[in-house]
């Protein structure tokens, strides 16, 4: 290896819940440069929660992330011309990376009027254990447990 690996850069909390985990939704949530509008659309998805189901909506944002975080995903590995499916486990840094992404892809989907209320749906879905986004993670579990076979490709 040529360079030394680039350091992960801290993750400033956000100002409203001063949650980090808040700010690195927003973060996957920002288009364009556009922060204070990824902002708006973030806090009001967690406002419409509260108000949808009468109960802190920072801790059904944490519960819906937790539910959607993989513990499996399959990776392509090449074997003598041969590639196989091979089952690995997730980091926890990017288990987070893969629910934020499939909460908002999910959340995009949706037919809602906008983006707050359909981030507001699939995070209550995902709390409640139902969803696009659960789905998915259990999808990538199901492919995992399938290819068990080809686990010690595993490097």
């Amino acid at each position: 290896m040529r360079k030394r690996r680039a350091e992960k850069r801290p993750i400033t909390p956000d100002p409203k819940y001063n949650d980090v985990l808040v700010s690195r939704f927003i973060n996957s949530v920002l288009k364009k440069g556009k922060k204070h509008l990824a902002r708006k659309i973030v806090y009001d998805a967690i406002e419409i929660i509260e108000n949808k189901t009468k109960s802190n909506g920072l801790e059904i944002f944490h519960k819906a992330i937790n539910n959607v975080k993989p513990l499996l995903e399959i990776r392509a590995r090449r074997v003598g011309g041969a590639t196989y499916q091979v089952p690995t486990e997730v980091r926890e840094d990017r288990s987070i990376a893969l629910a934020i992404r499939w909460l908002i892809n999910y959340a995009h989907e949706r037919k809602d009027k906008s983006m707050s209320q359909k981030l507001a749906a699939e995070l209550i879905a995902a709390a409640n254990n139902e969803g696009a986004s659960i789905k998915k993670k259990e999808d990538t579990h199901k492919m995992a447990e399938a290819n068990k076979a080809f686990a010690h490709f595993k490097w």
